[in-house]
């Protein structure tokens, strides 16, 4: 199957400063990606606010969790079929609306059932503008003629550090879950719907010229069976998000039980794992357009491996510190570039293909914490946080796959950075 090859190598020959309507839809874009990443965090900084509301045990709010990953995982298939038939931009106006306002539904929990309810809403908000929202970021990216899509995920990444302080300052000054979540809604829906105005009109299946690039055919639309790379990337997603996962629940818990480390330094563990992962996106458009998508992801699995390698094997949680931060380094740009081929790879299905990736990745992020504590149940958390640096290797060894065509010798040369 031809392929929509990356942005990097789909330049135009007056390729330079964008457009300012290109300009003005990357910001409109960034704006929903950090809307997202406010809601998500905004919720887990009041979650135990609302675990003593409810009344809830340990092991019953792990259940009431679970309504988060079905909204997610539903809606993000849902997403995807909207997508291809409506369009990225007028999908993704509404679903920013609906997740900010689904918010406010965990405030007003006071049981299991209601709280699970309530997150499967805020769970189908997730994925009902992750799909959007990202696909229109590949289209813009695609009519930049060079990667942008790091910038977007480190714009999620700034909502969730801003969410998190909103949150923990809600807290701090006594705000009930139910007015932090209202004012946080209010405030994310007017600053959503001003953001739609410079969004890219009509549907996604375009490119710089507006066309697929020479000697490339468009893929046959009439096989709706999901492509073997699709597959991969959903794996590569996949492994990505464990890591992820496995940093944000137990890297604090490894570096507090298993170096002995005071609570406020283990702490800064997956504190300098956020802030490195922020930080690589915020230049992770620049390292692809420099040395291309394969050698990035490769290279950041080998990172992501080799950091958090060094910090299971020197009992210094200091050494730890640097192992988390390196693996959120190594980790940052994978996510950015799985989903922009995967957008690329067919951009008459890209709500279909991301939906399903988006989805395999988000089943990993959820998952993959509960392997690892069940891991260690029996072998140690030492042992149990070896699964990640595996999966990183296997990043490493599966980056290939971002090779349009598949073929060594069909890898696009890396071009230099252009300024923002």
């Amino acid at each position: 199957m031809s392929e929509i090859q990356h942005p990097t190598t789909e330049r135009r020959p007056d390729a330079g400063r964008p457009a300012p309507e290109l300009r003005r839809a990357r910001m409109s874009v960034s704006v929903y990606f950090f809307i997202a990443g406010v809601i998500i965090a905004t919720w887990a900084a009041r979650i135990p606010a609302v675990k003593a509301q409810t009344g809830l045990s340990d092991g019953a709010l792990s259940i009431g969790l679970l309504g988060l990953a079905v909204g997610a995982l539903a809606a993000m298939q849902v997403a995807g079929r909207m997508v291809d038939r409506f369009g990225s931009a007028a999908n993704i106006v509404p679903a920013a609306v609906f997740g900010s306002l689904a918010l406010i539904a965990p405030g007003l929990s006071n049981s299991l059932a209601s709280l699970f309810v309530a997150l499967a809403a805020v769970g189908a908000g997730h994925g009902l503008i992750d799909v959007p929202m990202n696909v229109h970021a590949a289209r813009v990216e695609r009519r930049y003629g060079r990667p942008i899509m790091a910038s977007f995920h480190a714009a999620f990444s700034i909502g969730g550090f801003v969410g998190a302080a909103v949150g923990a300052l809600a807290a701090w000054v006594g705000l009930s879950p139910l007015i932090t979540f209202t004012i946080v809604a209010v405030a994310l829906v007017a600053l959503a719907l001003p953001a739609r105005t410079h969004l890219l009109p009509g549907l996604d299946a375009d490119s710089p010229v507006g066309a697929a690039p020479a000697g490339h055919s468009p893929p046959k639309r009439g096989r709706n069976r999901l492509p073997l790379k699709i597959v991969l990337f959903g794996l590569i997603a996949m492994c990505s998000m464990v890591a992820e996962g496995a940093a944000t629940d137990w890297a604090s818990v490894y570096l507090h039980d298993g170096l002995g480390a005071s609570g406020a330094v283990a702490a800064l563990g997956f504190s300098v794992f956020s802030a490195m992962m922020a930080a690589g996106r915020l230049v992770g458009d620049r390292l692809t357009a420099r040395f291309g998508p394969v050698l990035l992801l490769r290279w950041g699995g080998l990172l992501a491996g080799g950091g958090l390698s060094a910090g299971l094997l020197v009992p210094s949680p200091l050494v730890g510190i640097v192992g988390f931060g390196l693996m959120g380094a190594g980790l940052s740009c994978i996510i950015p570039q799985v989903f922009t081929a995967a957008t690329n790879h067919d951009p008459l299905r890209a709500g279909r293909n991301l939906g399903f990736v988006s989805a395999i990745g988000y089943f990993g992020l959820l998952s993959g914490p509960v392997a690892i504590g069940a891991i260690s149940h029996s072998a140690g958390l030492g042992v149990a946080l070896a699964v990640p640096v595996v999966l990183s290797l296997l990043i490493a060894a599966g980056a290939v796959t971002l090779r349009p065509g598949g073929s060594p010798a069909q890898e696009p040369q890396p071009e230099p950075a252009v300024a923002a």
